[in-house]
């Protein structure tokens, strides 16, 4: 399209969450992610639209659904939850389009809690440390 600025997928997922539930921004104007999993999450977003799994538009419907469920529910709504809010609104959305089942989804969030539990203090949780794996 003429005259419009191309814009990196990092732009794009910012815009497309600018309306609903703004990115957490520093004073550079880069994303602020308080733990290492924020930081994932945020890259497999981008991961998986950028193979075409969906749009921003769609992406931004996941995620505004999910920050409305959580205010109904009585989320405190201060940004602490911007994060757990976006996991939830990627693993809804990759479940709903097929990309993976809800027991998949299930099973892997139970491996990684087994495995956070048999990780010693001050280390990386890997799958790895799933005592059932």
């Amino acid at each position: 399209m003429p005259g419009r600025a191309i814009l990196s997928p990092h732009e794009e997922i910012a815009r497309a969450a600018a309306e609903i539930a703004p990115i957490p921004r520093g004073d550079d104007g880069e994303p602020v992610f308080r733990e290492p999993w924020e930081a994932q999450a945020f890259a497999m977003t981008l991961a998986l639209y950028e193979r075409g799994l969906f749009t921003w538009p769609e992406w931004a419907g996941a995620l505004s659904a999910v920050i409305k469920r959580g205010q109904a529910a009585g989320d405190c709504d201060d940004g602490s939850t911007y994060y757990q809010h976006w996991l939830s609104a990627v693993e809804q959305l990759v479940s709903d389009k097929g990309i993976v089942t809800e027991q998949a989804l299930a099973k892997r969030r139970d491996a990684w809690d087994r495995a956070a539990h048999a990780t010693p203090h001050g280390q990386p949780i890997l799958l790895e440390n799933d005592p059932l794996r």
